[in-house]
């Protein structure tokens, strides 16, 4: 194979093996592999980091050299297949190629406009926009929806986007206000063309603007006077490239096109806490079996990519305080380089009261300020927005916090009869029912790479010689011995603790983190459908994997048109040693959405996630040496009619 004589100049030379790939070496990857294919119909779908291997890892020391390598996804317009190459940056060569012929890449961000585009050019579907009194097709909004695989005569052996329309009664006016219910052109987007109008019969698109835009405001609230968020002797942590220190953390952080932003090598105390933690995939089903609409369970990270369509965050706005931000790099359809500025924010927060205590005989009180290291990113995916939080605690807690904003996906109805499916937020406007499934990938190194899975059930002994007062209850520990699925069984409040098998506590137990399972959501889907199978993953709250670097996603690799073959339940088959073992935990959780009338025209900030708390980790609360300070830019208010002491 022929390559580039040279690699291209480093914009930033990473110090630690798995920060993410600079500009250049997505440029360098890029052209190791057209080297290779030469052909114009080339098409990059990913261009990411090769992580190298663990002991690779933990080998390392600050100022070692170390090799890159990239994975890279291509495929080619007019063919269903993607090629899976690895190249070495460092050699300039490429190190293997595989070729996956059934598979679709994901919808491009590039391809969006094209099929909306390619939609409004069909003579056919104008003519069924004018059947609906829509004259003007320059307003006409068109969003491809990845098309599942609901095995429909004609979409065979295509790469097929299922799309739904609306229309604009101006240049900014809020779209999802007004409907095109019941035309739904499908398009096959390898050959960027229209193979079908699906048109279920006209019904009116509804009329009201409802618009969220300052411009459309009639008036803004007065009585809101500002925050301020000043940190005047400057931040906490420090950064190394894309390593981050603070308080006692210390971690890499990651991003790439599918997953957006990831966490590495995550360090408390200078003790291996979490290898890699991500949000590896997420699905929205939804619930309503009406014709089109039956189609809708969109995995958005896996058929489109949560790092593909970041935000570039703004300071005031989106992040606020004292920011540090990172830009994101990822691959354009051609190859190139893509900067997303700004694609992830890093700053403190105060958080309330850490701990306290009043000593009601010596009236001694202490009392400590808790505050957190909080690293996000936003992404936008169609209408909705998914803002991605990771809070790291000055006592060892991790938090996740998803926070789902942006736009209900509409439909139309007759107005005043939305049917059970849904909500009707503005007349002839509904929302239908769905659900946002996520799965953490939680890759385990509590004080090491070998550790264990213990289920923790509260049981209560029957009345009897155990239990004369009915008042026993105490918690049950098992052994997860074998790969697979748990659910959380609430009436047990269980939660699950993920403990080292070499790092022992000063009570000679276990260190340990405990993951409380406390956004678990009830999938409705049923397994055996078109929707439910390609999504087999949902239907457990936790599953355990023995780690295995290319078992990376709990759906599959390539999720457009999956067939549900790919992903845990295969993963888990091969029923490999959990115990005591370097393993993966997959933890499911999510958001259950009827939509309400306040959820439109943009829909305020809802919350789903987890945490990962100390379980034995320390052997005593860990934030004893917080000091004692007072904050003195603290003052009364003085709003009351008493006086302030």
């Amino acid at each position: 194979m022929n390559k580039p004589e040279t690699p291209i100049a480093a914009d930033h030379a990473p110090t630690h093996p798995l920060e993410p790939l600079t500009e250049s070496e997505i440029a360098y990857a890029a052209q190791l592999v057209r080297a290779a294919r030469r052909t114009e119909a080339l098409r990059f779908e990913m261009i990411e980091l090769k992580e190298p291997s663990k002991k690779r890892v933990r080998a390392f020391s600050p100022g070692d050299d170390f090799p890159r390598e990239a994975r890279v996804n291509v495929f080619e317009m007019g063919r269903i297949g993607v090629w899976k190459y690895v190249v070495s940056l460092s050699a300039g060569k490429i190190l293997s190629e595989t070729f996956v012929e059934s598979a679709r890449p994901m919808i491009m961000a590039e391809e969006f406009l094209q099929i909306e585009a390619t939609v409004k050019a069909n003579p056919e579907f104008q003519a069924a926009c004018a059947k609906r009194g829509i004259e003007d097709v320059s307003l006409v909004c068109v969003d491809p929806w990845s098309a599942g695989n609901f095995g429909v005569e004609g979409e065979e052996g295509k790469h097929v986007a299922h799309t739904f329309c609306w229309v604009k009664s101006g240049p900014y006016d809020n779209l999802y206000a007004h409907p095109i219910e019941g035309l739904n052109p499908v398009v096959d987007i390898k050959k960027m063309e229209v193979i079908r109008i699906d048109d279920y019969g006209v019904r009116e698109v509804p009329k009201e603007d409802v618009n969220y835009e300052a411009q459309f405001q009639d008036g803004f609230r007065k009585d809101l006077k500002p925050i301020d968020v000043v940190q005047p002797e400057g931040v906490s942590f420090d950064m190394d490239g894309r390593r981050i220190t603070w308080a006692d953390w210390d971690m890499v952080i990651g991003f790439n096109g599918r997953e957006g932003l990831t966490l590495h090598d995550v360090k408390l105390d200078g003790r291996p806490a979490f290898y890699r933690l991500s949000i590896a995939e997420m699905v929205v089903p939804y619930g309503s079996p009406a014709r089109q609409h039956a189609r809708k369970n969109v995995f958005d990270i896996g058929e489109y990519g949560l790092g593909k369509l970041a935000n570039s965050l703004e300071l005031g706005c989106d992040c606020l305080g004292a920011i540090q931000y990172l830009d994101g790099f990822v691959s354009g359809i051609d190859g190139s380089p893509e900067k997303i500025k700004n694609a992830i924010c890093i700053h403190e927060e105060d958080d309330g009261v850490l701990w306290k205590h009043w000593d009601f005989r010596t009236d001694r009180t202490e009392v400590r300020r808790a505050r957190k290291l909080v690293i996000s990113s936003i992404s936008t995916v169609g209408n909705y927005e998914y803002a991605s939080y990771w809070y790291f605690m000055l006592d060892g807690t991790i938090q996740f916090e998803m926070k789902a904003t942006g736009i209900i996906n509409t439909v139309g109805c007759e107005p005043g009869n939305p049917g059970k499916y849904g909500t009707e937020v503005a007349p002839g406007v509904l929302g239908q029912i769905h659900q946002h499934t996520f799965c953490a990938r939680i890759d385990l190194a509590v004080d090491g790479d070998k550790c264990s899975v213990v289920e923790c059930d509260t049981l209560a002994p029957p009345m009897g010689p155990e239990n004369p007062y009915g008042n026993a209850f105490y918690i049950q520990e098992t052994p997860i011995t074998a790969e697979g699925g748990r659910k959380r069984a609430p009436e047990k409040e269980r939660y699950w603790k993920f403990v080292s098998a070499e790092g022992r506590n000063r009570m000679g137990r276990p260190t340990a983190f405990k993951l409380e399972p406390v956004h678990s959501i009830t999938p409705f889907n049923k397994p055996e459908g078109p929707s439910g199978s390609r999504m087999p993953f949902i239907y457990n709250d936790l599953w355990v994997t023995a780690y295995d670097p290319e078992e990376r996603f709990p759906a599959g690799e390539f999720m457009n048109h999956s067939d549900g073959t790919d992903g845990l339940p295969k993963y888990v088959a091969r029923q490999r040693p959990v115990e005591g073992a370097d393993i993966v935990a997959w933890h499911v959780f999510g958001l259950h959405h009827m939509p309400r009338l306040e959820d439109f025209p943009v829909q305020p900030v809802v919350r789903t996630g987890f945490t990962l708390m100390p379980n034995g980790f320390f052997d005593m609360n860990p934030a004893l040496n917080m000091p004692p300070e007072k904050n003195e830019a603290s003052t009364h208010a003085g709003c009351c009619s008493v006086a302030a002491e």
